[in-house]
């Protein structure tokens, strides 16, 4: 055997083996734009797990679950959107054995999803970067609180006053507050200590009568624990869905790849996709 049939031969059974990063961009760049399409119109309709309004803790537990299956099957439809044009527009490098040739479309597919995942992170955060960064600069450095995006609601009632002083900043004490309300969901919740010292601040800065300020404060105190445990609701269905659908989503970037690969090297089309073709040929023979 001459050198130059060594020599093509080798490359023939190494080529297949490397990954060309123009389809991965490619096939991840359509992955996540149909992911955030399909996010927007989630949002739009009200399938959410998490809003900026007080109520939406409100929601049933059936709404959050729908909402975990939405976005299951959107990762799913989107990776496999990715992974198909990945695996289709990979160039063939030469022959090779089936299992390997669908070996190496699946790792395009697989190469798509990590890249669309990585990206789709990047952008989550910066959106929530922006947000927050948006909030903070709105309500005050002083107002930063963890308790105030899950129990905003609540310290707002705590402290209402039907007569106010102007420009007096409660910042400092919603932000205790929300700090104290947030032990309701521990173990051993709320101390009676904390409970006596919530109640004197909200007499002394509300004005209200001692009845009527325990009243408020004990009112605030259930509400608090039952918001809390339906945002750790959410957030456990929420971290659910997005690690499953994360999973899945690989998985059907993986198949569809390979699905991709065998249409490439000629493989029978199914057959919604045959009638498109053949639709598009007919329009094309009617045009002049």
């Amino acid at each position: 055997m001459s050198m130059e049939n060594v020599t093509t031969t080798a490359r023939s059974d190494i080529a297949p083996r490397f990954l060309q990063w123009s389809p991965i961009v490619l096939g991840a760049f359509a992955a996540t734009a149909l992911s955030s399409v399909l996010l927007t119109f989630a949002v739009t309709i009200g399938l959410g797990v998490t809003s900026t309004a007080p109520t939406w803790r409100d929601a049933s537990a059936a709404l959050a679950i729908l909402s975990g299956l939405y976005l299951i099957i959107q990762a799913v439809v989107s990776f496999g959107l990715g992974g198909y044009i990945a695996g289709h527009t990979r160039t063939s490098t030469g022959p090779a054995a089936v299992e390997e040739t669908e070996y190496v479309d699946g790792a395009h597919g697989l190469g798509t999803w990590a890249l669309a995942v990585v990206m789709g992170a990047i952008l989550a955060a910066l959106i929530g970067a922006a947000t927050t960064n948006r909030t903070s600069s709105m309500r005050g450095p002083a107002q930063a609180s963890a308790a105030e995006p899950v129990l905003s609601y609540e310290l707002d009632r705590l402290f209402r006053a039907g007569r106010r002083a102007p420009n007096v900043d409660f910042s400092a004490e919603r932000a205790e507050a929300g700090r104290i309300l947030l032990t309701t969901s521990s173990h051993s919740g709320l101390s009676a200590d904390d409970r006596t010292y919530l109640i004197q601040q909200v007499g002394a800065l509300t004005g209200l009568a001692a009845p009527d300020a325990e009243r408020r404060v004990d009112s605030v105190i259930a509400n608090a624990k039952t918001a809390i445990a339906r945002s750790r609701r959410s957030t456990v269905i929420l971290a659910f869905s997005v690690a499953t659908a994360i999973l899945l989503g690989a998985v059907a970037a993986w198949a569809a790849a390979c699905a991709g690969g065998r249409h490439r090297d000629g493989a029978p089309l199914p057959e919604w996709m045959e009638r498109s073709k053949a639709l598009d040929r007919r329009r094309q023979t009617v045009l002049p």
